[in-house]
């Protein structure tokens, strides 16, 4: 924590100049000082007792902002625990200050940006006001008369209690789905304002230039006011706007139209900023600065949610206002790094889950384009009427003129108090959607965590816009990137669809002091992000980042007839194809023993396409480029970050496999029956086959033994290889089973060549039509691993839905045991791995590798630790053995539901055995470098 050595003083404007010879002094600014640091990495030490948990009973100091169990204060306490101090945790904070003698005859507010729960403010020993109740709102008190000026010292007394005194705000707040604080968690300041000032300002500034402010003031003077705007510059635009006041009460409404002002939306956040002043006979009384956007927002009922008449789909997540090691406390460096990873990922949208955020958040969606959807706290549970209206007027009056906010909502999951809808309306003029998330509300159908084929009547063939505040639940390493391409297809193409919003942004791991500083996720419950708790990226970050790529590249195999054309989609709304950039990369790979070899690039045209037109990329590549590995295509976005680079294989698996393998150097290998045993050498390399069933027993080279064994077994079929006989083929040793429709209908092939290679080929039919993973199993003690090298897609393992993502490449992965959501040491290495041509083991003796010509091929290392749930949705199915190859593999659940019902890649593989005819069956061939090296 940085320590604060004096406060923060500044005034919210500075100097300018109006037409018309006003000039605005620094004294009619307003000005703040903070009596807490500003966030996080900047705090300030208060006093502090805490009444129960740890470090209670005894006056000590606390840094503020905070969450004081983050300080080691109090007791831990997630939403649904339930715990004997509950009703009874509280916090006295006490701190001393001096307020400027310059200060004095102005109006003095105390101004609390968030307070966890319940919060009695004295100055001086006397009540600032009433108490206020609800954790996640600006709240102020007028202090001027109980204030002492000049070097007289203040003292500032805060009693927060943990939960409420008021039912109504610990159902809405504390009994939720998330962790539960306590503390002054975000800052304190004082604001010095004129006695006749303008109090806040309410904006509705359309997409067409036109401009509506209501502003409210305290004034029985002065006379008229102004309003001037600039670009962030600090450029005019256009003529100051003024309007007479004539005694008005209420709030004064001025208006016009700007002209040639640039839209905002997601895709280009253009920002202005309005000052206001408040003049009398001319001469300034007051002035504040207050940064917008140009845009409009409009629900149309059947049809969708326009911005600036656009109709979006909304690429959304849920975000929580956190930090493993500062709890809901948190900075704008934060704010920036978590809007900055959602751009990345392609999303244009981001849900407040489930109470209003930091305003830095909301500048920074402003600034960097997020469409927002603001959100009333409500968890199953509300708000009493009276207390949520005085709680969603500080919201509205806190964050009403953000340009990204594009939705409110009023509550979460049946923590809907219907009776504050209709302050929602009469407190935005901007007359935003309001949403009840989880509800079938204002003609929005907002289900949380629907099926793929959800509902009757109300989805596909419904009349209502479809727009889920919660799908794919990401608990652990389900939900999230598994699904999300069959979802996002269904909703791109479905013209009543909206988009949504993905649960949720980041693993909620908070940093115990009371566990030696471990990171805990309450078990399952704070284990949903696509993120971990530092950011630490998933595999289902880079699968979101591919499906809601704004460049939607049709899928495209590269054979001897490609052209170098790529067909695509511009999913922006409004930004044109052209205004990207693309390039491409030819490499060359390495293999287990070399290194890349070489690579050459280029750039594409990028075409003119319109949003929502289809067209073509053409590429412009060397007479040669057949004679290199991989393909890459990037494209670009107009702030030059990567959109997303698509691999494509150039080289067959066929192809590596016969210009890496020496097959004929050496002898003939020699064959030897014992017992049960087949017993073959071959360059060295001795081999041990049960000669009933063909299963490899033992592989021994001159460095010792390999601990790879009984296998092939086959996963979900017959290991019915019966039979079996040997030849030579030239100097080949071929063990062959026999096929019999009944009886044997498996075969099994090894080939043992002079080399000392062995290739493996099997023949095989599953076990039943439709099945979860279907391949070839063998044995290798974990312990004995220490990591892979492989070519193929990588490096985050897949499921059968969640298959986008990876890259094409060569990779190496060192072993580790990483549960996700629980442990972030990413990528985690045991799974399934998708499109092997070939892998290297490194073991703690000695290496082996294993080649394949199959196309398609999941490389499997061993089974991860995996923790279940009540219903048993995503535990996904694993092979017998430790590492497999396989041709089907398994998808994965989310916590709300099954696999199968996430998609059609998420359901079970299917496969014909047209009653075992061989014609149907599938084949798998499998070479192993035995030699140790």
């Amino acid at each position: 924590m940085i320590q604060k050595t004096r406060y923060i003083i500044r005034r919210v404007t500075g100097l300018l100049a109006l037409a018309g010879g006003i000039t605005v002094a620094a004294a009619q600014s307003t000005e703040q000082l903070y009596l807490s640091g500003t966030g996080s990495d900047n705090t300030v030490n208060w006093q502090f007792y805490c009444t129960g948990g740890s470090n209670s009973g005894k006056w000590a100091t606390i840094p503020v902002p905070s969450c004081w169990e983050l300080q080691g204060f109090g007791k831990y306490d997630y939403g649904f625990a339930k715990d004997s101090i509950r009703g009874k945790e509280s916090g006295l904070y006490k701190h001393n200050f001096s307020v400027p003698a310059s200060w004095k005859g102005k109006q003095i507010n105390i101004v609390f940006e968030g307070v966890m729960t319940d919060a009695t403010v004295k100055i001086n020993g006397k009540l600032a006001g009433p108490i206020h109740q609800g954790a996640f709102y600006t709240f102020s008190y007028d202090i001027s008369s109980l204030l002492k000026y000049g070097n007289a010292k203040n003292l500032v007394e805060v009693t927060v209690a943990k939960h409420s005194s008021n039912a109504s705000v610990n159902e809405a707040e504390r009994k939720a789905d998330f962790w539960i604080f306590g503390g002054i968690f975000r800052p304190v300041y004082l604001e010095a304002l004129p006695v006749e000032h303008i109090v806040r300002t309410e904006i509705d500034a359309k997409a067409n230039g036109g401009f509506k402010a209501n502003v409210f003031i305290k004034s029985k003077k002065a006379d008229e006011i102004a309003v001037q705007l600039y670009d962030l510059n600090g450029n005019k635009i256009g003529e100051p706007v003024k309007k007479p006041i004539a005694g008005e009460s209420g709030p004064i409404s001025i208006s016009t139209v700007f002209n040639n002002v640039k839209a905002w939306s997601s895709e280009y956040p253009n920002l202005y900023k309005a000052t206001f002043t408040l003049l009398q006979h001319g001469r300034l009384v007051h002035t504040v600065d207050q940064r917008l956007g140009f845009r409009t927002v409009e629900l149309k009922q059947r049809d969708g949610i326009y911005v600036n008449g656009v109709k979006i789909k909304f690429k959304g997540v849920n975000r929580h206002s956190f930090h493993p090691e500062s709890g809901r406390t948190t900075n704008k460096n934060i704010s920036i790094a978590d809007a900055l990873l959602m751009k990345e990922m392609n999303m244009n949208a981001v849900r407040m889950s489930h109470y209003p955020p930091d305003a830095h958040f909301l500048d920074v969606c402003d600034s960097l384009g997020l469409y927002v959807m603001d959100e009333l706290a409500g968890w199953h549970g509300n708000y009493d009427t009276e207390t949520g209206s005085k709680l969603v007027k500080e919201m509205l009056a806190h964050d009403v003129n953000h340009p990204s906010i594009v939705f409110w909502a009023n509550g979460n999951e049946g923590g809907h108090n219907f009776e504050l809808d209709h302050w929602f309306p009469e407190l935005d003029p901007q007359q935003r959607p309001l949403v009840h998330p989880w509800q079938l509300f204002n003609g929005i159908e907002t289900q949380h965590y629907r099926e793929y084929n959800y509902g009757i009547g109300n989805y596909e063939n419904g009349r209502e816009i479809v727009m889920p505040t919660e799908f794919l639940h990401g608990q652990y390493d389900g939900g999230h990137g598994a699904g999300i391409d069959d979802y996002w297809e269904k909703m791109w193409h479905n013209p009543l669809s909206a988009g949504g919003f993905l649960w949720d942004f980041a693993d909620q791991g908070v940093v115990r002091k009371d566990k030696h500083d471990s990171l805990d996720t309450d078990k399952d419950r704070g284990a949903d992000g696509i993120v971990g708790p530092y950011h630490e990226k998933e595999a289902s970050f880079f699968t979101i980042k591919e499906v809601w790529s704004p460049v939607h590249m049709e899928r495209r195999e590269i054979t001897a007839t490609f052209d170098g054309k790529f067909n695509i989609e511009n999913r922006y709304h409004f930004t044109n194809m052209d205004q990207c950039r693309f390039n491409w990369k030819l490499v060359k790979l390495g293999y287990p023993d070399t290194i890349v070899k070489g690579v050459i690039s280029g750039n594409i045209v990028a075409p003119s396409l319109k949003p929502g037109e289809k067209g073509s990329l053409q590429l412009q590549l060397p007479a040669n480029w057949a004679q290199y590995q991989a393909l890459y295509v990037t494209a670009v976005d107009r702030n030059n970050k990567e959109l997303f680079t698509w691999s494509y294989p150039i080289v067959t698996p066929v192809a590596v496999t016969a210009g890496l393998l020496p097959v004929n150097a050496g002898g003939r290998p020699v064959l030897q029956e014992k017992d049960s045993l087949i017993l073959v050498t071959a360059n060295g390399i001795h081999l041990s086959f049960n000669k009933n069933t063909g299963i490899l027993i033992k592989v021994e080279n001159a460095k010792g033994l390999l601990p790879l064994d009984n296998g092939p077994v086959l996963q979900e079929g017959a290991n019915n290889f019966r039979q079996f006989n040997h030849k030579f083929q030239g100097d080949t040793l071929v063990i062959t089973s026999t096929f019999d429709r009944k009886e044997s209908y498996n075969t099994l092939q090894w080939m043992v060549y002079p080399s000392g290679i062995v290739k493996m080929h099997v023949s095989y039919f599953p076990a039943a039509y439709f099945t979860s993973v279907v391949g070839v199993n063998f044995s290798f003690p974990e312990k004995e691993i220490k990591g892979v090298t492989y070519m193929g897609d990588g490096p985050y393992r897949v499921w059968k839905n969640r298959l986008k993502g990876n890259r094409f490449g060569v990779w190496n992965k060192t072993y580790n045991t990483t549960e996700t959501g629980e442990t972030w040491i990413y990528p985690e290495f045991k799974g399934y791995h998708s499109r092997m041509y070939w892998c290297k083991f490194q073991t703690t003796t000695q290496p082996f590798t294993v080649y394949t010509d199959n196309e398609d091929l999941f490389l499997r290392l061993f089974t991860p630790a995996w923790k279940t749930d009540q219903w048993h949705n995503y535990e996904p199915i694993f092979p017998s053995g430790d590492i497999s190859f396989m041709q089907g593999i398994s998808s994965i659940g989310t916590k709300t539901q099954r696999n199968e019902t996430t998609g059609p890649m998420g359901m079970k593989n299917i496969f014909y055995d047209y009653e075992k005819d061989p014609t149907r069956a599938l084949h798998m061939t499998l070479y192993f470098d035995f030699s140790g090296k």
